[in-house]
Protein backbone atom coordinates (compact mmCIF):
# COMPACT_ATOMS: atom_id res chain seq x y z
CA UNK A 1 0.00 0.00 0.00
CA UNK A 2 1.16 3.45 -1.00
CA UNK A 3 0.89 5.90 1.76
CA UNK A 4 -0.02 9.64 0.82
CA UNK A 5 2.76 10.55 3.85
CA UNK A 6 5.94 10.15 5.46
CA UNK A 7 6.44 7.99 8.36
CA UNK A 8 9.01 9.84 10.76
CA UNK A 9 10.20 8.20 13.29
CA UNK A 10 10.21 10.79 16.44
CA UNK A 11 12.99 11.09 18.98
CA UNK A 12 13.05 8.75 22.53
CA UNK A 13 10.48 10.71 24.81
CA UNK A 14 10.72 11.15 28.30
CA UNK A 15 7.17 10.67 29.14
CA UNK A 16 5.84 9.37 32.65
CA UNK A 17 6.02 5.53 33.31
CA UNK A 18 3.92 3.51 34.89
CA UNK A 19 3.97 4.27 38.91
CA UNK A 20 4.88 7.87 38.35
CA UNK A 21 2.83 10.61 39.40
CA UNK A 22 1.93 12.77 36.14
CA UNK A 23 2.37 16.37 36.21
CA UNK A 24 -0.35 18.57 37.33
CA UNK A 25 -1.30 21.42 35.84
CA UNK A 26 -3.97 23.68 34.74
CA UNK A 27 -5.71 24.90 31.59
CA UNK A 28 -8.95 26.16 29.95
CA UNK A 29 -10.94 22.69 30.02
CA UNK A 30 -13.51 22.56 27.41
CA UNK A 31 -16.64 20.99 27.41
CA UNK A 32 -19.93 20.70 25.11
CA UNK A 33 -21.33 23.57 26.62
CA UNK A 34 -18.47 25.88 27.97
CA UNK A 35 -15.12 26.31 29.28
CA UNK A 36 -13.06 27.05 32.27
CA UNK A 37 -9.84 26.70 34.10
CA UNK A 38 -9.17 23.08 35.27
CA UNK A 39 -6.31 21.64 37.24
CA UNK A 40 -5.74 17.53 36.02
CA UNK A 41 -5.91 16.89 39.71
CA UNK A 42 -9.87 18.21 40.57
CA UNK A 43 -10.27 16.15 37.58
CA UNK A 44 -8.51 12.78 38.66
CA UNK A 45 -10.07 13.99 42.17
CA UNK A 46 -13.65 12.71 40.49
CA UNK A 47 -12.08 9.31 39.31
CA UNK A 48 -9.88 6.95 37.26
CA UNK A 49 -8.94 9.33 33.84
CA UNK A 50 -7.30 8.70 30.38
CA UNK A 51 -5.29 11.66 29.63
CA UNK A 52 -5.04 11.50 25.35
CA UNK A 53 -2.57 13.86 23.63
CA UNK A 54 -3.29 14.57 20.04
CA UNK A 55 -2.46 16.98 17.21
CA UNK A 56 -4.18 20.05 16.84
CA UNK A 57 -8.15 19.53 16.07
CA UNK A 58 -8.73 18.38 12.48
CA UNK A 59 -5.57 16.31 12.01
CA UNK A 60 -6.58 13.08 10.44
CA UNK A 61 -4.87 11.37 13.20
CA UNK A 62 -6.59 13.55 16.10
CA UNK A 63 -10.11 12.52 13.83
CA UNK A 64 -8.74 8.94 13.86
CA UNK A 65 -8.16 8.38 17.46
CA UNK A 66 -11.56 10.61 18.79
CA UNK A 67 -13.45 7.79 16.58
CA UNK A 68 -11.88 4.87 17.99
CA UNK A 69 -11.97 5.73 21.49
CA UNK A 70 -15.63 6.58 20.66
CA UNK A 71 -16.39 3.47 19.11
CA UNK A 72 -15.19 1.96 22.09
CA UNK A 73 -17.26 3.60 24.69
CA UNK A 74 -13.77 4.28 27.26
CA UNK A 75 -15.64 7.70 28.70
CA UNK A 76 -18.93 5.03 30.03
CA UNK A 77 -15.71 3.49 32.22
CA UNK A 78 -13.28 6.74 33.10
CA UNK A 79 -12.93 10.36 32.69
CA UNK A 80 -11.65 10.74 29.60
CA UNK A 81 -10.00 14.17 28.59
CA UNK A 82 -7.80 15.28 25.59
CA UNK A 83 -4.91 17.83 24.99
CA UNK A 84 -4.01 19.60 22.04
CA UNK A 85 -3.05 22.99 21.20
CA UNK A 86 -5.77 24.08 19.55
CA UNK A 87 -7.91 26.38 21.37
CA UNK A 88 -11.35 26.37 23.33
CA UNK A 89 -13.24 27.53 19.78
CA UNK A 90 -11.66 24.63 17.28
CA UNK A 91 -12.67 21.94 20.76
CA UNK A 92 -15.88 23.58 20.81
CA UNK A 93 -16.08 21.94 17.09
CA UNK A 94 -14.31 18.81 17.37
CA UNK A 95 -16.79 18.18 20.51
CA UNK A 96 -20.03 18.55 18.58
CA UNK A 97 -18.70 15.66 16.15
CA UNK A 98 -16.70 13.52 18.27
CA UNK A 99 -15.11 13.25 21.58
CA UNK A 100 -18.83 12.15 23.31
CA UNK A 101 -18.40 12.59 27.10
CA UNK A 102 -14.95 13.87 26.87
CA UNK A 103 -13.53 17.21 27.71
CA UNK A 104 -10.48 19.27 26.14
CA UNK A 105 -7.76 20.78 27.60
CA UNK A 106 -6.40 23.46 25.54
CA UNK A 107 -2.37 24.40 25.64
CA UNK A 108 -1.67 26.92 22.47
CA UNK A 109 2.23 26.62 23.30
CA UNK A 110 2.17 23.38 23.57
CA UNK A 111 3.92 23.89 27.64
CA UNK A 112 2.40 20.31 28.27
CA UNK A 113 3.91 18.35 25.57
CA UNK A 114 7.55 19.68 27.06
CA UNK A 115 6.29 19.02 30.45
CA UNK A 116 5.57 15.35 29.69
CA UNK A 117 8.26 14.88 27.52
CA UNK A 118 5.99 14.23 24.40
CA UNK A 119 7.09 17.32 22.23
CA UNK A 120 6.72 16.33 18.33
CA UNK A 121 8.48 19.67 16.80
CA UNK A 122 6.97 20.02 13.35
CA UNK A 123 9.61 19.74 10.08
CA UNK A 124 10.08 23.08 8.48
CA UNK A 125 8.76 25.08 11.39
CA UNK A 126 10.78 26.46 13.29
CA UNK A 127 9.87 26.89 17.15
CA UNK A 128 6.50 25.09 16.20
CA UNK A 129 6.03 21.99 18.65
CA UNK A 130 2.99 20.57 18.82
CA UNK A 131 1.73 16.72 21.49
CA UNK A 132 2.80 13.73 19.55
CA UNK A 133 0.27 11.10 20.33
CA UNK A 134 0.07 9.58 23.92
CA UNK A 135 -2.40 8.25 26.36
CA UNK A 136 -1.97 7.66 29.96
CA UNK A 137 -4.36 5.95 32.18
CA UNK A 138 -4.88 7.96 35.64
CA UNK A 139 -5.77 6.93 38.96
CA UNK A 140 -7.30 9.21 41.57
CA UNK A 141 -3.92 10.15 42.83
CA UNK A 142 -2.86 10.67 39.10
CA UNK A 143 -0.64 7.84 39.53
CA UNK A 144 -0.01 6.69 35.88
CA UNK A 145 -1.72 2.99 35.41
CA UNK A 146 -0.54 2.99 31.82
CA UNK A 147 1.43 4.80 29.65
CA UNK A 148 1.49 4.61 25.73
CA UNK A 149 3.49 7.40 23.73
CA UNK A 150 3.77 7.14 19.35
CA UNK A 151 7.56 6.20 18.32
CA UNK A 152 7.23 7.35 15.35
CA UNK A 153 4.60 9.97 12.48
CA UNK A 154 1.94 8.84 12.63
CA UNK A 155 1.43 6.57 15.12
CA UNK A 156 -2.06 5.36 17.30
CA UNK A 157 -2.53 4.29 20.91
CA UNK A 158 -2.79 0.18 21.52
CA UNK A 159 -6.54 0.38 22.39
CA UNK A 160 -7.01 -2.70 22.87
CA UNK A 161 -4.41 -2.01 25.92
CA UNK A 162 -6.07 0.37 26.75
CA UNK A 163 -9.46 -1.27 27.17
CA UNK A 164 -7.98 -3.62 29.23
CA UNK A 165 -6.37 -1.53 31.36
CA UNK A 166 -9.45 0.56 32.25
CA UNK A 167 -10.73 -2.98 32.60
CA UNK A 168 -8.11 -3.76 35.42
CA UNK A 169 -8.72 -0.36 37.14
CA UNK A 170 -12.20 -0.72 37.85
Amino acid sequence: MELDFEVVSLPASDHPTEGETAPDFTRPLVNDEYWEDASLSAVTDEGPTLLVFHPMDGAFPTTYIWNEIDDRGFAEDVRVVGVSVSSPYEHKSLLKERADGAGLFSDPAADLATEYGIENPLDGMTGVTEHRPAAFLLDESRTVQYAWVAEEWPAFPEYDEIEAAIADLA
